[in-house]
């Protein structure tokens, strides 16, 4: 059985999906909501007050939340839909650990190799502002926290979403871009967005893709967990802005008052870096079959190949 298929070993009745996507997706339509109806002098001023909160104080309020919807998603999916954990997981006997750290290893890597080059070819707006006791603080909140609310997006968006939805359109193509351009959407009212446009939209969205494809393609999470959780924790960790969704007490701090990014410089990852990413991923795991596995049809297996938990 494959990624999708694993939502057959549960109950799938449509009120079930609804209700528990509408559960645990709520604080991103709330968000989204708010954005669209909120004016772009309330949506400055909501920014300003936020920075008025302590960083670190202001991160566990935003990470929080993550840690109670992945635990409600958790107790819905066994409960309710009564299937394992593992099987909203991965298509694997077991978790596979190793392929999570190493996509954490691989993004780590490239995000520090990256900034160090930036850095010292242009050092003029980043600012070293390393305090040992503030960021010791941070560490171990954001080693605590980030798990869930990396948790609850991977869980949500390329977990229990593409699955079901799979399972519905019996399709994989379908979920896949459909579930990207959600989780683009979920982080539309962040301000690098507002600060940046929308041409930010284009990372987030193919972020998504990126990890959806990593999903397919090797038939579980873990390289999507060990990705995302190495991205968030360096974006918290190594360099932050007056500007950006986390203010942190990173090591580094860009100084400019505003967003200098170009539209070419927030294409370029996705368009470069994402694939030499999936191309390195291809050759350590062997992934084959790829028209398959991204735009093959979703068939209900055998009755005797699983069985829904009591």
């Amino acid at each position: 059985m494959n990624y999708i298929q694993q939502a057959y070993k549960g109950k799938k009745e449509i009120w079930m999906f609804l209700l528990t996507a509408f559960l645990i997706s709520g604080i991103f339509i709330i968000n989204f909501i708010i954005y669209l109806f909120t004016s772009k002098e309330d949506m400055d001023a909501a920014y300003e007050m936020m920075k008025s909160i302590p960083a670190n104080l202001s991160l566990i309020v935003n990470l929080l939340p993550f840690a109670f919807l992945l635990g409600l998603l958790f107790v819905l999916v066994r409960y309710l839909h009564q299937r394992s954990i593992l099987s909203l997981t991965t298509a694997r006997e077991k978790v596979d650990w190793k392929r999570i750290v190493f996509s954490f290893s691989l993004i780590v890597v490239i995000t520090v190799v990256s900034f160090a080059v930036s850095y010292f070819s242009d050092s003029s707006q980043i600012e070293l502002q390393f305090n040992p006791i503030k960021f010791a603080i941070l560490f171990l909140i954001s080693i605590v926290l980030f798990p869930f609310q990396i948790g609850l997006e991977e869980y949500l968006f390329r977990g229990y979403l593409m699955q079901h939805i799979g399972i519905i359109v019996k399709n994989k193509w379908f979920p896949l871009i459909f579930t990207s351009i959600l989780f683009g959407v979920a982080h539309s009212a962040n301000p690098e967005v507002a600060e940046m446009g929308f041409i930010t939209m284009v990372f987030y969205i193919g972020t998504g893709l990126l990890l959806g494809i990593m999903t397919l393609m090797d038939d579980g999470l873990e390289l999507a967990l060990g990705f995302h959780l190495g991205n968030n924790l360096l974006a918290a960790l190594l360099v932050t802005s007056d500007w950006s969704a986390l203010q942190t007490d990173a090591i580094f701090k860009y100084t400019a008052e505003e967003a200098t990014t170009t539209a070419m410089e927030i294409i370029i990852p996705v368009l470069v870096f994402y694939p030499i990413i999936l191309f390195v991923f291809s050759k350590v795991y062997k992934w084959t079959n790829w028209k398959d596995k991204l735009f093959g049809k979703v068939v209900e297996p055998l009755k005797e190949d699983y069985k829904i938990l009591e």
